[in-house]
């Protein structure tokens, strides 16, 4: 489960480097530079959920090895 969480979370990094290449910044809200943006907020929110399963595996394991 650990590798699966690492390399979900590096493909994550990389759609967010890919898309911020494709911002416009000129005018970031139009266009392609619109789906560029929510594949960063959606790619951003796939890391936090890695991070909450870390978090959340590590808790279980705590409270497994308590009892």
């Amino acid at each position: 489960m650990k590798i699966l969480s690492i390399v979900l979370s590096i493909i994550a990094l990389g759609l967010i480097i890919f898309n911020f290449t494709q911002i416009n910044f000129d005018n970031p809200f139009k266009g392609q530079s619109m789906i560029a943006i929510i594949t960063i907020v959606a790619s951003l929110c796939a890391i936090l959920l890695m991070l909450i399963l870390g978090v959340s595996k590590k808790i279980e394991q705590k409270v497994k090895d308590h009892k």
